[in-house]
């Protein structure tokens, strides 16, 4: 037989090869899917037992039954699982014969196609071999590519009940129940039930900062916070912790650290942190440095770094150096600062010189209370003025120091500052004596007998020193009082009485008007401080409003009437009107209801420096009516006045020249108009005349109002005053005006008017200055307080109305900035929220109880 060709016997060894690799891979992925069949099948008991397991700890069952079903239950199943395991040592992997056999039968070969590739021909006959090796190959052709389809597993046989699927859909059901919160664990079969019945065991700890912070409490449990890092706790705040459904060994450990950790007393059961559940235990302590806190109740625990925040003493310094108000009162200036806030401050007044060892004053030093900045003010500021004029030190020296206290208790003390306590000044010369009198007995009473001899010197020569017999009458009812004096009580009573004698010989019945508004407008700051209620404050406006009318009253009945005329003629603006007042008294309480009282005390504040300057005011006419200063100030105003009117008609002027409408043109127009071109050219050339003589009438009013100014800077130097650069700048703007006004510039002219009208303005201030300090040295070496009193005022300085002050000595006040409407009704919007959420019976205790330390009801 011819031999096979070279190309097809190159073909024929290709094609056995990829079968053999076909074959090859093909009985390995046959081999595991048999493997995998007989292993679902053998391991089945045990993926039963597993699965009824798992179905019975997630329904419950363990938790259900009692401990001895528990264990039994345990127990069968603890042999269920070794009898399930025994099947596993049976397994027998598939023979090659299987396997070929599963594949000629998933591919549907036929003639042993597969087995035909590994068989050897041992005939040497080389026809026959050939042979052989054509029918193999005619065999792999028909190969292709292997599929050894899926597991078959003897299950279904074995089970013809279809329990396996039961157990399958009883551990499906079994597995989503698991997600409530009554399904059970796969461990609760190896946990007694004495232990599962224990309760649960809540625990909650919190710090609760001091009641003067104004903080919310700060949670250590229920926040996640990285490990390790220490929580804040202000200084003086309580830690509380609250354990619920724990048993009597539950304890709280604190130390510096955890070698030096200690237990912590069990608080009162009626003292808690609040409403606390029944059977709950809790635990309170302040600590007072850094330190680890460390929380054991049975199977529950927990443990907290806890950083102590140091609570600093408040600090209080003098911003100015105490001064005289205009009304006498002492006024303070000063900053008040704390971490946390000023709960109160006062200055504290002592005499500069040591009393005498046997000496008996008879009055403690004065009280006087210092006003709180506001909240919101950038450099801690704020200004208090107090009428201490009544006190017995008034008019002596003494120290001032100033104390401010935070809620902790810690004191803050300024420097202090040597100074002479501001006294009345009375002009009527019994009330004065009087006033000498009552200082020498209320400083000293063994000075009873020195007190008689003055008023024997007083008393000498009745019918020429004392013409008014009411007055001796007044003086002979004090020498009666200290006559029938017993005590000391008795001295202070007739000393009380001594100072109201005073006031009546200086003033009649308007001192005791002015008493009763300082005690009207002490109750209201006082009552504002102290967070009152909304009826207490409208009752105390009542009464204050009723004070200050009965004050005004008096006032005005005293004054005369030609003093008001010519105050309203020379400062108009300045003139302080009834409903002005109300509407500051409606304001305050405004502010009060609306929760700003920080801003209503500033208010109140501001209002009672007004009334201070307004006290003053008839002190200061008398001195200054009629003074060379005096006139030469009323001198300047009617020049500025002139020079206005002035401005005005060269304004109109210019109008007329310019053709626009104004009184020239009117007048013009006015006239009869006839007709002809003849009428109306001579019609315009009387205007032009009459345009000429009044810009001339013009020129020469200004050129006298420059001769008036030189006349007044003449005037100002024989009274000691250096006139201001601004003087001779005016005086250079009128001599430019009066040239442009003979050469008919209206409009250049009215500029140097304007140049002229602001230098003077400028002059003026300064001249103001220069009278204020002149006048403030003279009263400050009369009482001893020398120039620091003085300084210059700004020249935005108003009052709370928005109107220049009207005082004659510099005021060193600060402004106030009142809320307008907007701020006012947000505020209102705040407070009705809050008074409607602590209003909601549905609210949280713990959210009541913020609520109420917003509003200041605690």
């Amino acid at each position: 037989m011819a031999s096979t060709p070279d190309g097809m016997a190159g073909k024929s060894e290709t094609g056995s090869d990829a079968a053999r690799r076909s074959v090859a891979l093909g009985r390995l992925r046959m081999r595991a899917t048999l493997s995998l069949g007989r292993l679902i099948t053998l391991a089945a008991p045990l993926l039963g037992i597993v699965a009824l397991y798992l179905s019975l700890s997630w329904f419950g069952v363990f938790r259900i039954v009692p401990d001895w079903l528990r264990l039994t239950l345990l127990g069968l199943f603890a042999l269920g699982l070794l009898a399930s395991i025994w099947p596993l040592t049976r397994f027998r992997a598939p023979g090659r014969a299987e396997i070929d056999q599963r594949l000629e039968a998933e591919n549907r070969i036929a003639n042993q196609a597969i087995a035909t590739q590994d068989d050897r021909i041992e005939a040497a006959d080389p026809f026959a071999r050939a042979l052989w090796e054509e029918h193999r190959r005619r065999m792999a052709q028909t190969i292709g590519t292997l599929e050894t389809g899926l597991p078959r597993s003897s299950l279904p046989m074995r089970d013809p009940w279809g329990i396996r699927v039961a157990v399958g859909l009883l551990l499906f059901v079994a597995f989503g129940y698991s997600f409530s919160g009554n399904a059970g664990r796969p461990g609760d079969a190896f946990v007694s039930h004495a232990a599962s019945d224990a309760p649960d065991v809540r625990i909650d700890a919190w710090i609760t900062p001091p009641s003067y912070v104004n903080q919310a409490p700060v949670f250590l449990t229920g926040v996640s916070r990285p490990e390790g890092e220490p929580v804040g706790a202000i200084e003086g705040s309580e830690i509380t912790i609250r354990i619920g459904g724990g048993d009597a060994d539950a304890q709280v450990l604190w130390g510096a650290d955890e070698a030096s950790l200690g237990p912590v007393e069990q608080a009162d059961a009626a003292d808690p942190a609040g409403p606390a559940p029944a059977n709950a235990m809790t635990w309170t302590f302040k600590p007072a440095a850094d330190g680890r806190l460390r929380i054991d109740a049975g199977r529950s625990g927990a443990a907290f770094a806890i950083h102590v925040i140091p609570d600093a003493p408040p600090v209080a310094a003098f911003v100015e150096t105490p001064r005289r108000a205009v009304n006498g009162a002492l006024e303070l200036d000063y900053t008040l600062t704390d971490d946390h806030g000023i709960a109160r401050a006062e200055a504290e007044i002592v005499p500069a010189e040591e009393p005498r060892a046997d000496a008996r004053p008879l009055f403690d030093p004065p009280k006087y209370r210092l006003s709180l900045p506001r909240r919101s003010a950038q450099d801690n500021r704020a200004v208090s003025s107090h009428d201490l004029t009544e006190h017995p030190l008034a008019g002596q020296k003494v120290r001032i120091t100033l104390v401010a206290t935070d809620g902790a208790g810690q004191e803050g003390r300024s420097e202090t500052l040597e100074t002479v306590l501001p006294g009345r000044r009375f002009s009527e010369p019994l009330a004065a004596a009087v006033v000498e009198q009552r200082g020498v007995l209320a400083l000293d009473a063994n000075n009873l007998q020195r007190v008689y001899d003055l008023q024997d010197a007083l008393t000498m020569a009745p019918e020429e020193t004392i013409p008014n017999l009411t007055h001796y009458l007044l003086l002979q009812s004090v020498r009666g009082r200290l006559n029938n004096a017993r005590s000391d009580e008795d001295l202070r009573a007739a000393i009380d009485y001594m100072w109201g004698v005073a006031l009546q010989l200086e003033d009649g019945n308007l001192s005791l008007a002015e008493r009763r508004l300082r005690d009207a407008q002490n109750a209201l700051a006082e009552a504002l401080e102290n967070g009152a209620t909304d009826e207490e404050i409208s009752q105390l406006m009542d009464e204050l409003r009723q004070a200050m009318q009965d004050y005004i009253s008096e006032l005005a009945r005293q004054n005369p009437a030609n003093q008001n005329g010519e105050q309203q003629q020379a400062m108009p603006e300045n003139m302080l009107r009834q409903r002005d007042l109300d509407n500051m008294l409606d304001q305050i309480e405004n502010l009060a209801r609306s929760g700003a009282r920080d801003q209503a005390q500033q208010m109140l504040q501001e209002l009672q420096r007004m009334m201070n300057n307004l006290q003053a005011g008839r002190q200061q006419r008398q001195q200054q009516q009629g003074g060379p200063m005096r006139q030469q100030m009323d001198k300047l105003g009617e020049l500025m006045r002139q020079q206005q009117q002035l401005m005005d008609e060269t304004m109109r002027a210019d109008r007329d020249r310019q053709g626009q409408p104004g009184e020239g043109r009117d007048r013009q127009q006015q006239g009869q108009q006839q007709p002809g071109e003849g009428q109306d050219q001579g019609q315009q050339g009387q205007g032009d005349q009459s345009l000429e003589d009044m810009l001339g009438a013009l020129g020469r009013s200004q050129q006298e109002l420059r001769d008036a100014l030189g006349q007044l800077q003449s005037e100002l130097e024989a009274l000691g005053i250096n006139p201001s650069p601004g003087f001779g700048e005016a005086g250079e703007a009128m001599g430019d005006a009066t040239g442009n006004l003979e050469q008919g510039e209206t409009g250049q002219a009215l500029g140097d008017q304007g140049r002229a009208l602001q230098a003077l303005r400028q002059g003026a201030e300064d001249m103001m200055n220069q009278m204020m300090q002149a006048m403030g040295d003279q009263q400050g070496e009369a009482e001893g307080e020398g120039p620091d009193r003085n300084g210059n005022r700004s020249a935005d300085d108003r009052d709370p109305l928005g109107r220049p002050r009207s005082t004659t000595g510099p005021d060193f006040g600060s402004r106030v900035k009142v809320p307008d409407e907007i701020d006012i009704q947000r505020a209102r919007e705040i407070l009705d929220a809050i008074r409607k959420r602590l209003g909601d019976q549905l609210s949280p205790d713990i959210e009541k109880r913020y609520l109420e330390r917003l509003l200041d009801l605690q």
